[in-house]
């Protein structure tokens, strides 16, 4: 539990704190939340009640790194038994009875099943743990816990401040946004636009300062607690949203209750906005195709060879309004991206449309698209005498890296060996840039085992390897670590997505036109300046 410190103020010690509530969701009652009673051993606040936590230590890649760690020391469960429900903003606040200044760092986490339960072991920390409904904890003396336990629930927590309908409708939106592994980032942002829409569009009669703290609030959730992988897009969406609402009432008097009319063109203008975006592709169509003419000018009938990957939604309307909309000729190769077939399901997409337009429109029929699939390994083959590589951003950071999906990177430089003239060229919407350091360990999206594994338990020659490798000993839990196998670990990963560096992309291509790394930077600082006051504490 030692980490190490800084002294801040008048003699006080600055830590950071990882702090996880434990829930369990009964079938036939009200979710509850775990308190852990700290024992007379620890060093402060004996015989408390508390979340597990812990200090994040130097070792510690982040927070949530910190808080996998005390969840095992502190009651032996894994991620094979329970999962990470949600974060919490962080916040700060100082104690001088016991010297600190702590920030803390809220997290959510829940039993996988009944049976999990049994698991926790607690160490020599706590004297004991109960579950309790999140409703009844307090911040008050008598209740027994930790200073600020009641605000530390409440950031994961947040039907607690929002009530049961805005509640529900933020549980449910996050739920859909955490399982929908199909659509980009751009169509998850306007998924989670719909859902802060429906939020805001509730609260008349209460006071608008409590009404814009829970605006923000859930929009905070909404970018962190969704798909934070992808979460460049939201990000801008709910920060472009969040202005667009201080503009109806911030202008003097912004007290008193939240009205109707007020509410009413709070939705018309997020309503407005909406819609402008989808004109966004136009744009993005505009820079692509002055940008492909410029590559074929005057009667040069070879084909454009373009490289791809992944179920990009821009990338796959700029090809098709390429194919049928200009007369040029396009050799496009599609990488099928496992797990699960994205560049398949692209592949379609493209094919459906193209054989669903008129042979009238303009473009249409004077050139056939050659459409190839190859498979991931072969991104080497796909790659020769390529003149393209086209890449959606699901992430920009304010360097110009992109974070999109694996094999993006194998496919760049096979392209940069194979095809050394190929140009590299990212296809994305500004609201792509996120603001904020995007090389995170918590960006690092891991995913289910499971999705590459059922693919070899389909072959019967290695079902009974993807057995031995998933369970170990036959008990289920993914460690591949089981009887037999003290000395040797195995462990499967299915991470979705990776970066390609800026030294490896020629050209960004946005919907006001081309973009440079420079450019890339200027506008991160200035959504960095918005992200910081919107989302700053009142």
């Amino acid at each position: 539990m030692s980490a190490p410190h800084t002294r801040a103020g008048a003699g006080l010690v600055s830590r950071s704190v990882a702090s996880c509530f434990l829930f369990k969701f009964p079938p036939s009652s009200k979710p509850l939340v775990a308190l852990f009673r700290r024992s007379g051993k620890v060093s402060t606040y004996r015989h408390c009640l508390a979340p597990i936590s812990g200090s994040v230590e130097k070792t510690d890649a982040s927070p949530t790194a910190a808080v996998w760690r005390e969840l095992n020391e502190e009651t032996t469960l894994t991620p094979s038994h329970i999962d990470l429900f949600r974060k919490g903003k962080p916040y700060s606040f100082a104690d001088e009875s016991v010297g600190r200044i702590w920030t803390v760092h809220p997290f959510a986490f829940r039993l996988k099943s009944e049976e999990d339960e049994k698991r926790i072991q607690i160490d020599w920390e706590h004297e004991g743990w109960e579950w309790r409904d999140p409703h009844e904890v307090t911040d008050a003396e008598g209740f027994g816990g930790v200073p600020f336990l009641a605000k530390s629930l409440r950031r994961v927590w947040f039907e607690m401040d929002l009530g049961e309908e805005r509640g529900k409708i933020l549980r449910d939106g996050l739920l859909a946004l955490q399982k929908d592994h199909e659509s980009g980032a751009r169509q998850l942002a306007s998924k989670a636009l719909d859902v802060f829409r429906q939020l805001v569009a509730l609260g008349e009669g209460e006071d608008v300062g409590t009404w814009w703290r829970n605006a923000r609030f859930s929009a905070w959730h909404l970018w962190k607690n969704g798909r934070e992988s992808m979460g460049a897009a939201v990000l801008s969406v709910l920060v472009r949203s969040l202005a667009i609402i201080e503009q109806e009432i911030r202008p003097p008097p912004a007290t008193g209750p939240m009205s109707r009319d007020t509410l009413e063109k709070v939705s018309r203008r997020l309503a407005e906005y909406a819609d402008e975006r989808t004109k966004a592709i136009d744009g993005v169509w505009k820079s692509f195709s002055s940008f492909l003419q410029r590559t074929r000018q005057g009667d040069n009938a070879d084909p454009i060879r373009i490289l791809t990957l992944s179920s990009s939604s821009t990338i796959l309307e700029c090809l098709r309004r390429a194919s049928t909309e200009t007369s040029l000729n396009l050799d496009v190769r599609i990488l099928e991206s496992r797990p699960l077939f994205d560049g398949v399901s692209m592949a379609s997409k493209l094919a459906s449309a193209l054989c669903e337009t008129p042979s009238g429109e303009s473009g249409a029929g004077k050139h056939p698209v050659k459409l190839t699939l190859y498979s991931d390994a072969s991104a080497a083959v796909a790659s020769k005498d390529v003149d393209l590589v086209l890449l959606g951003a699901d992430l920009i950071d304010g360097q110009g890296s992109v974070s999109n999906k694996t094999g993006s990177l194998p496919a760049v430089l096979s392209a940069r060996h194979v095809s050394p003239a190929a140009q590299v060229v990212v296809l994305a919407e500004r609201e792509k840039i996120l603001p904020l350091p995007a090389h995170e360990p918590d960006l690092d999206e891991q995913n289910d085992p499971g999705e590459l594994t059922q693919a070899w338990a389909g072959d019967p020659s290695l079902r009974s390897a993807a057995l031995a490798l998933t369970t170990g000993d036959g008990s289920g839990d993914g460690s591949g670590k089981g009887q037999g196998m003290a000395e040797m670990e195995v462990e499967v990963k299915n991470p979705y997505f990776e970066w390609v560096p800026p030294d490896l992309i020629d050209l960004y291509l946005f919907e006001d036109g081309e973009t440079t790394p420079a450019e890339v930077a200027e506008q991160t600082e200035k959504l960095r300046e918005q992200v910081d006051r919107l989302f700053a504490e009142d």
